[in-house]
This record gives structure tokens, sequence and C-alpha cells, in this order.
């Protein structure tokens, strides 16, 4: 996905839901998951947060709130307990990017700006750490296995850099 981040404080931070047919739902106020799925029985929420790739997707509580500033999808209930593919995190980083541009959330409107960044899927897709001049490595961006589960995850991702002698 995308990395959003607030740029004016004066700005009303939203939960924002996209929903399976690419629509975005935003709400500026308070909202159990219960009363979103009333409208959708057929779907369950996520945290666009507690995805990962080769991971399986869980459902938001019934009884949580949709907090400001975080995204959220709407999928179908086949999708629950399902492993996410790098194929299928991708389809949904684009409905999602097309969904906030259409609602014009990255704009000055609602004080969001939004950059794109390279993800890396799978330990398989990374090439390994190439020589610089001067002795130095540089690599890319590689995922760190996490264990455990429930709340927020960050810091799974590590750079590989070393010094560059001169």
């Amino acid at each position: 996905m995308g990395i959003c981040s607030s740029c004016d404080s004066t700005a009303t931070s939203t939960a924002k839901l996209i929903l399976d047919d690419g629509r975005l739902q935003e709400f500026s106020y308070p909202v159990k998951v219960s009363y979103v799925l009333q409208k959708n029985p057929a779907f369950f929420i996520c945290n666009s947060d507690e995805m990962d790739f080769n991971d399986v997707v869980s459902a938001v509580r019934d009884e949580e709130e949709l907090q400001p500033g975080q995204i959220y999808f709407a999928l179908p209930l086949n999708r629950l307990k399902h492993r996410l593919q790098a194929e299928e995190m991708a389809a949904l980083a684009v409905k999602a990017s097309s969904a906030l541009t259409k609602s014009g959330c990255c704009c000055e409107k609602c004080g969001w700006f939004c950059r794109n960044i390279l993800v890396i899927p799978d330990e398989n897709c990374v090439k390994p750490s190439r020589k610089v001049a001067g002795g130095g490595e540089s690599g890319l961006i590689r995922r760190r296995s996490s264990g455990g589960g429930g709340g927020r995850r960050r810091g799974k991702f590590t750079a590989k850099l070393s010094d560059i002698p001169e």
C-alpha cells in the first residue's frame, strides 16, 4: 500500500473503508464494525495494517470501532482465514489507491498526501545484495519473520546497508 501522512493538523481524520466494489466509505465519527456489517452481511472487515504477505487475513472483531486515520477493507467471507498472496495484496493496493484518488483524499481538502512505496512480497523475490564502489554493500529492504499475532505490527522491515569507505 502507499504511505499516507497528515500534513495539516486541522484536518479531520476519518476511518476509511474500501468496499469490495472499489467504493470508499469514510466515517468521521466512531462506528462499530457490527454496524458496518449490518449493511454488508456477506463480508468481514480487516485492518490494512494487519495484512501481510502469505499471512492469513483476520477480521476486526464486531465490537471494535473503526479508528480514524486507518484504512480498512470489506472482503467476502470466503477470504476469511485465507493466506494473502502477493497478487491479491497488489490488487487490494490498487483498489485502495483508486478509491482514495476518486474520493479526492490525496489532496489539500482533507490534509493527506500519499507516496507510493516499493513493497517486496517475499524473500524469494529479493535479489541478493551487491558490492558497490569502495567495498561497501547495498541491499534491498527485507522483511523479518514475525511471530505471534494481534496488535499493531510495526518494525517488520529492515534496511540492509553498510558503510561505504571513501
